[in-house]
């Protein structure tokens, strides 16, 4: 029988890592059950915990739930989950739980969890990894000058020792923690974050047992394999050698426990075709205008904003050096008139919704679903709207996002710094045939850096399509308010990596 391992995964916001692990299925067998997901905060721990009911539902039932779907649609508002299957949303609440590490309340329910997955499941594996400046005594170059700071004190330090905690007291087979590169180059008291880190996972197990041997993930000619690292950039992964359109580039350690790493050196797996773009996942949604922030807001006032100024950069762009874009935005002048969208809000699926043979759509739309789900604009004021089209336009033409100097001075914000070459990527346009820039959390805040490439719709990106491009599937719903739902997607793990990250791991322990 497939070996079964229990997860116990921490800081899992809205389940990205924990997704990808658990969707994984070899002949019919999932190998990999989470056992307990500890998030804190409110809103993404509502997204856990209706994920982890639908996966269970789906498991029992063979299907999704009608009363999700219609939720889902928006046709209906959010049922009792428990209504729909009891045992399944006990099981649920149980695994997505609203917990703080460090404190003594999550410390008894962690334990208690280990001890169930322990008896349960034939190894474990524990996901997940503390934010950056969590890692111990990282706070220390910021919180300097503050009085009284005491370094040992800081919070962060006991987040990153309960994780250690945890990796003691679990034993797992393997662990999988996830974290920004910039803590490669982080510095205490001029020592390197990354080392002291290292030094930590290393000494684990001594005089306990085994210790853990530590991987670096590494793709070539189109297969990932488990290696170890010469230096501390090898633990850097890069999120679209996996075929996630985005450039999405994060440390990632494997640790594999000495007693089952001799076969992870000889294992690789074929990763997912590389090189997907925008337009690859966002292309075929449906089209949508923004809305208008601070003034009136109808279809009529954004359509007659954009047409004035595409007139007027029109104009400004005259002249042969300039003559394709002056063409562009001549062009958008008149499409406008019969092209532009209408609606700020869509749901109705494409025609071909569900019907791809691509792998990466295939995981992305589910057949089940009759609707998109948050896939609405939001609004911007009027100047804003201006630089928009003005980046959309340029990344189309010259194949690149305009810095702050390309842009006409007639689009130049009321700020002093604008030319300094401080707000260079104020305004980023995603371009349609290329991956993304990171999704980060920051596109909660406005979507200056997520313009979107087409010209005609004149916008940032929705939650659905930032959602699409760190390849959450079309039936993962995420909870609370859109600017909490937005900080959700913008810290998660592409799930679509995960999975591989998954196989990768189920075949080196197998």
């Amino acid at each position: 029988m497939p070996s079964t391992f229990g997860i116990v995964d921490l800081f899992a916001g809205p389940g990205g890592l924990g997704e990808g692990f658990a969707s994984l299925v070899e002949d019919a067998h999932a190998p990999f059950r989470i056992g307990i997901s500890v998030e804190k905060e409110a809103s993404a721990q509502r997204t856990l915990m209706l994920r982890a009911f639908l996966r269970e539902y789906r498991s029992r039932h063979g299907s999704l739930p009608k009363q999700f779907i219609d939720f889902h649609a928006g046709d209906a508002a959010e049922p009792d989950w428990s209504d729909i299957d009891a045992s399944a949303w006990g099981l649920a609440v149980e695994e997505a739980r609203g917990l703080e590490l460090g404190t003594e309340t999550a410390a008894t329910a962690i334990d208690a969890t280990i001890e169930k997955l322990k008896s349960a499941y034939d190894d474990t594996i524990l996901i997940g990894g503390p934010p950056c400046q969590a890692y111990s005594l990282v706070g220390r170059a910021r919180s300097r000058g503050k009085v009284g700071y005491v370094p040992e004190e800081d919070e962060r330090h006991y987040l990153f020792r309960e994780y250690i905690r945890v990796l003691e007291r679990l034993r797992p087979a393997a662990f999988v923690m996830e974290n920004v590169k910039g803590m490669l180059s982080s510095t205490v008291e001029s020592r390197l974050v990354f080392e002291m880190l290292m030094d930590d996972l290393s000494s684990l197990g001594t005089g306990h047992g085994h210790k853990y041997e530590l991987r670096a993930i590494r793709v070539d000619d189109g297969k990932a394999s488990l290696k170890e690292a010469a230096r501390p950039s090898d633990f850097i992964v890069r999120a679209e050698d996996f075929g996630v359109p985005q450039r999405r580039h994060r440390v990632i350690i494997v640790g594999i426990r000495s007693d089952l790493a001799r076969k992870a050196a000889d294992v690789d797996i074929a990763v997912s075709r590389p090189s997907r773009t925008v337009d690859d996942v966002i292309g075929s949604v449906p089209s949508l205008r923004s809305g208008i922030s601070r003034a009136p807001d109808s279809a009529v006032e954004w359509h007659d904003t954009v047409v004035d100024a595409a007139r007027l950069l029109t104009r400004i762009h005259a002249g042969k050096d300039n003559e394709p874009l002056r063409e562009a935005f001549n062009s958008v002048a008149r499409r406008m008139a019969t092209e532009a969208p209408r609606r700020r809000t869509e749901t109705r699926l494409p025609e071909t919704y569900g019907n791809s043979d691509d792998e990466l759509l295939n995981w992305l739309e589910r057949g089940e679903l009759r609707a998109i789900a948050q896939h609405e604009t939001r609004g911007h004021m009027a100047a804003d709207l201006r630089r928009y089209l003005f980046a959309s336009v340029f990344g189309a033409v010259r194949g690149y996002s305009p810095k702050s100097a390309d842009f006409p001075l007639v689009l130049s914000p009321d700020h002093r710094n604008w030319h300094s070459g401080a707000f260079n990527d104020r305004f980023r346009v995603q371009l349609a045939d290329e991956a993304s820039t990171t999704v980060t959390s920051h596109i909660s805040k406005d979507g200056h850096y997520f313009i979107h490439p087409d010209p005609l719709q004149c916008r940032s990106l929705t939650l659905r399509e930032a959602a699409r491009l760190q390849t959450f599937p079309d039936d993962y719903l995420f909870m609370g308010n859109r600017t909490q739902q937005y900080v959700q997607v913008g810290n998660a793990v592409p799930p679509f990596l995960a999975r591989q990250i998954a196989e990768l791991l189920l075949s080196c322990l197998g």
